[in-house]
């Protein structure tokens, strides 16, 4: 690795393309580097402010999703709530129905309390 290293040092303004052999992520790291090393001003401070405007649009997308997923969530646990809140009602009634039921309170008369039909009271 070394060997590579010293070669591509040493040979680097003369390389018009990167040889085979040095095929390794940090000799593509390297050989960026260099590619950026001889561009213009002008061509530096253009790529400069691509950078700036990719790393700007990164970072509000970032925002944009993580506010997304706070608001998802949020609407999720509001949703959840809602639903348990229902299934808490439903359970209770049939709670109350049994209860009625083993107190030998007329069929109609649970029905009118706890808004149970008249057979899913004589399932219980």
């Amino acid at each position: 690795m070394a060997d590579k290293l010293f070669f591509v040092l040493r040979n680097l303004s003369r390389l018009m393309e990167r040889p085979k052999a040095l095929q390794e992520r940090i000799f593509t790291k390297l050989f960026d580097a260099a590619e950026i090393a001889k561009f213009t001003k002008e061509q530096y401070e253009a790529y400069e402010d691509s950078l700036k405007v990719y790393r700007d649009w990164q970072s509000t997308i970032a925002t944009a999703e993580h506010k997304g997923e706070e608001k998802g969530m949020e609407k999720g646990l509001k949703q959840g709530r809602a639903e348990g809140r229902v299934e808490g009602r439903v359970e209770e009634r049939i709670e109350n129905a049994r209860k009625l039921k083993k107190l030998g309170v007329a069929t109609d008369i649970i029905s009118q309390a706890t808004g149970l039909s008249a057979e899913e009271i004589g399932s219980l």
